[in-house]
């Protein structure tokens, strides 16, 4: 698997930039629509958290890279995703980290990221494989994971501090570089029937 480098990948009026501190105003705003801070089962910065959030993502490279997600036409940012547990040696990485303003929930937003994201992995980073988590009380979060296409691996049983100090179980995905073109046709069927293609 090559080397994963800063990169900003555009389809669709969605385009995913490198998080930097310059975007922190924006990832508050993006935070305070639905006030995503207050959900148990993410890990959304309140708004006195949103410096220290992208200074540890950065700080997380080359293991993580996190994303900006912005709208093209407006230059809004709506969100942040990243690819993290990088392990080049294996062709392996995850994607997470994955938040949207409540009012760009349950739109092409995330399916569009997914698209942009996977193919960047399979087909220019030369992936194995890439994997997604979340809580095992997310369940919006694992039906959005099932609706892409991934297959579900199993539950990592008392695996990750939530914010409120329990622990949860964590629930993992995962779509290989054989699985990808099906996926990746059924993507792009699903953004042509919402009309963003």
């Amino acid at each position: 698997m090559n080397t994963i480098l800063p990169t900003t990948l555009e389809l669709h009026g969605v385009r995913l930039e490198p998080l930097g501190a310059h975007h922190a105003d924006g990832l508050r705003a993006a935070a305070a629509d639905g006030e995503l801070w207050n959900l148990r089962v993410t890990s959304v910065p309140a708004p006195e958290q949103v410096d220290a959030y992208i200074r540890k993502a950065i700080e997380q490279r080359p293991t993580r890279l996190a994303f900006a997600v912005i709208d093209s036409a407006s230059g809004t940012l709506v969100g942040t995703t990243s690819y993290h547990d990088i392990v080049a040696d294996i062709g392996r990485l995850e994607i997470g980290y994955t938040w949207y303003a409540k009012s760009r929930q349950r739109s092409h937003v995330n399916t569009t990221c997914k698209l942009l994201l996977m193919t960047h992995a399979f087909e220019t980073v030369g992936a194995a494989l890439v994997g997604l988590r979340t809580d095992n009380f997310n369940h919006a979060s694992q039906a959005a994971i099932e609706r892409l296409g991934a297959r579900k691996d199993g539950v990592l049983r008392h695996h990750a501090l939530r914010r409120d100090g329990t622990v949860r179980d964590t629930v993992m995905y995962s779509i290989t570089a054989g699985e990808w073109p099906e996926i990746k046709a059924h993507l792009r069927y699903k953004l042509a029937r919402h009309g963003t293609v």
